[in-house]
């Protein structure tokens, strides 16, 4: 090879290297979250504010406790893509799928968190940081931001970082934890802790099912729309509450080593009352303070104080409160309705 033909050959190796890096740092850029809420896709390019065509507004029949926060959900699914339904308790959400959770306080915009399936191995987290003025919101830097807020208690709101939202979303199965069978029944628990009414249009399992958006079709979810079974609807609203706030961790097939009964949504669904005796008759590892091991019962209706879920709901030292991320106060509206259900139990 002569001198001048490997310096065309080496320019050239160098040029598709250069090209190659350059492609791949696009894709790359493609897959992260836009700097602006605006540029997510959630609202109209040439309407400011006004929520995009094709986003679809939700709403969860049993909402997850987040300090009081006042909220709105939405879901955007690309055109002519399903959710896949073969495992009716573990949707899978096409590529291309985003999910925003707007958090407001005392009436002001404090974050929006999106998610998005990038890829068919990848869903991107992020949070959006309000502007003063309501316009816009700013990409939180991954780390997460201190104190937007005020909640309240002198306590304020915290942005959470990219890992908070992996631990809680899942890392070997992500993705969203409020858009399942039993959160978008029609079938609705009017006792729901925290229940908030259907606003007009929102989507429901109905309106999946009558738009050809679930794959397999899902027309017993229509006859018989999914809801928790049990003997009396203190139970069914308390289960609930446990399925939304409890239910992404305690269950047999999550992250965590964990042997209690499965709190997971359709395990729930399935027969409520089932689980309800399996709450109150289940020995737990993390031991109540003062009392001899092995004594202490996830909910323990003869000594309700000594209960480890009520115990923990009450808490908010880092070491034993429960949920561990996402909240700084205490729900007592939950806490009163877990305590009158177990005086009657």
């Amino acid at each position: 090879m002569t001198r001048g033909v490997r310096a065309t050959t080496t320019a050239l190796a160098i040029f598709w290297i250069g090209a190659l890096h350059a492609a791949t740092r696009n894709v790359l850029q493609e897959l992260c979250a836009p700097a602006l809420l605006s540029q997510t896709g959630l609202y109209e390019a040439s309407r400011p504010g006004a929520i995009a065509r094709g986003v679809r507004q939700f709403s969860p029949q049993y909402p997850l406790w987040s300090d009081g926060a006042s909220k709105v959900r939405w879901i955007y699914l690309p055109p002519g893509m399903a959710i896949d339904t073969t495992v009716p308790g573990d949707w899978a959400f096409p590529v291309g799928t985003k999910f925003w959770k707007e958090f407001s306080f005392n009436g002001r915009k404090a974050e929006t968190r999106f998610i998005w399936r990038a890829t068919a191995d990848r869903w991107v987290f992020a949070s959006y940081a309000w502007n003063a003025e309501g316009t816009d919101a700013v990409l939180a830097p991954d780390e997460g931001l201190p104190g937007v807020a005020d909640i309240g208690d002198g306590k304020k709101h915290d942005i959470p970082g990219v890992i908070d939202c992996q631990a809680c979303h899942g890392t070997t199965r992500p993705g969203p934890l409020g858009f399942n069978a039993l959160q978008l029944s029609t079938d609705r628990d009017p006792n729901a802790i925290h229940g908030e009414p259907l606003a007009e249009g929102m989507t429901t399992l109905a309106t999946l099912q009558r738009e050809g958006l679930l794959s397999p079709s899902r027309p017993e979810w229509m006859t018989a729309p999914p809801r928790i079974r049990t003997s009396d609807p203190e139970t069914r609203a308390v289960l609930g509450y446990f399925a939304a706030n409890c239910g992404t961790c305690h269950n047999t097939s999550g992250e965590i080593a964990y042997a209690g009964p499965s709190l997971k949504h359709s395990d729930v669904a399935a027969d409520g009352d089932a689980v309800s005796r399996a709450l109150l008759n289940q020995a737990t590892a993390w031991q109540l303070p003062g009392r001899a091991d092995g004594t202490t019962r996830m909910l323990d209706a003869v000594a309700p104080d000594a209960s480890a879920m009520l115990y923990r709901m009450r808490s908010r030292r880092p070491s034993s409160q429960m949920p561990p991320l996402g909240t700084k106060l205490k729900d007592e509206v939950a806490i009163a309705a877990v305590a009158k259900w177990l005086e009657k139990r």
